[in-house]
């Protein structure tokens, strides 16, 4: 497992970008894109239809775009984690410590709730007192699932010996691996 600044093996192609909820995926995702000039899909704007339902056509889609020779998504939803790391040749974690990602899912779900942010296919996040009756409120969800990626990335590495993983530790490490790291490859 790499880090924050050791050199890449091979200018990467497919990126996938993993880490709890609210510990910077998607954004670093569009900086990983921008930076290597490769488009990037957020993948919960292909699974979430309207009412927070599923798509149907999920599983396709994230087939057809990662088939292309080149692309950056976020590592998340099961049904597709496993074609995700068998194409992709870079996965990069943040693995921030807890206090920091609670605060910024905190700060994001609040942010996003009072402005009425639209996010994917009309839906806004829930009313804030949901945190307490749902259990897959996205700030209860970032709590429960903190330490599972500790556990999934060793098994990918295992399970996927082609896929270059580094791992960023630090808020800096992310700024740092971009731009001494990734953009003197792009």
């Amino acid at each position: 497992m790499l880090t924050a600044t050791d050199p890449l093996p091979t200018r990467p192609a497919r990126v996938l970008v993993a880490g709890v909820s609210g510990s910077g995926k998607t954004t670093l995702a569009g900086r990983i894109g921008a930076v290597l000039g490769v488009p990037h899909t957020e993948i919960d704007g292909l699974f979430h239809g309207p009412d927070w339902t599923p798509r149907p056509g999920f599983e396709a889609e994230v087939d057809a775009f990662t088939a292309e020779p080149s692309w950056v998504t976020e590592w998340q939803y099961s049904s597709v984690r496993p074609l995700l790391a068998e194409r992709a040749d870079l996965l990069v974690w943040i693995d921030l410590p807890f206090r920091v990602v609670f605060l910024r899912v905190l700060r994001r779900t609040l942010r996003r709730r009072l402005r009425r942010e639209e996010l994917w296919h009309g839906n806004v996040e829930p009313p804030l007192h949901t945190f307490f009756t749902d259990p897959e409120h996205i700030v209860r969800w970032s709590i429960s699932t903190r330490k599972l990626y500790r556990d999934r990335i060793p098994a990918l590495v295992v399970a996927h010996p082609q896929l270059t993983v580094v791992r960023l530790r630090r808020r800096r490490d992310v700024d740092r691996w971009l731009r001494d790291v990734l953009q003197p490859l792009a």
